[in-house]
């Protein structure tokens, strides 16, 4: 599987969206975002339970959304290290890979819950559940910002 920029200059194409995941055991997080302005959206977080049925809302996405390529966030502590999480994201992305044959891109996402945090209080979401709502979205979508953010500078 590709990692970030680098390899993406060379697989993906000039214009096209991009759907962002932010995996957890509980939910996904998904992001949707294009290529030709650089810009990621939060679309929703999936609850389902079942490996069935979140593949299957992810391939109603798909369906929907058309995209050339999903990002999967890779959760590391600040040192680098890889997250206990780590090896669920990468077959997550593995999966991902195979179901749909799309380029998946794993992108490092330290912090980015926390950044979501931050955003949603910043936006005037204050309660807990009002936040915990959207949480894992926002996440996705930061984690799609960062690959798109790094992709653009890449080609520049």
């Amino acid at each position: 599987m590709p990692d970030a920029a680098a390899a993406a200059q060379s697989v993906l194409p000039p214009r096209g969206t991009l759907l962002g995941f932010d995996f957890g055991l509980a939910r996904i997080g998904v992001a949707a975002g294009e290529l030709e302005t650089g810009c990621a959206s939060a679309l929703t977080t999936l609850h389902d339970e079942s490996n069935d049925a979140r593949f299957a809302a992810i391939g109603r996405l798909v369906a929907e959304w058309r995209p050339v390529a999903l990002v999967v966030g890779l959760p590391a502590h600040l040192d680098g290290s890889e997250h206990a999480l780590g090896a669920r994201c990468r077959r997550f992305a593995n999966q991902l890979h195979g179901r749909f044959a799309l380029p998946v891109f794993t992108v490092d996402e330290r912090l980015s819950s926390v950044a979501a945090e931050t955003e949603l209080a910043d936006a005037g979401l204050r309660g807990w559940r009002e936040r915990k709502a959207v949480l894992d979205a926002a996440a996705a979508r930061l984690i799609l910002q960062s690959f798109l953010d790094a992709t653009r500078h890449a080609t520049s």
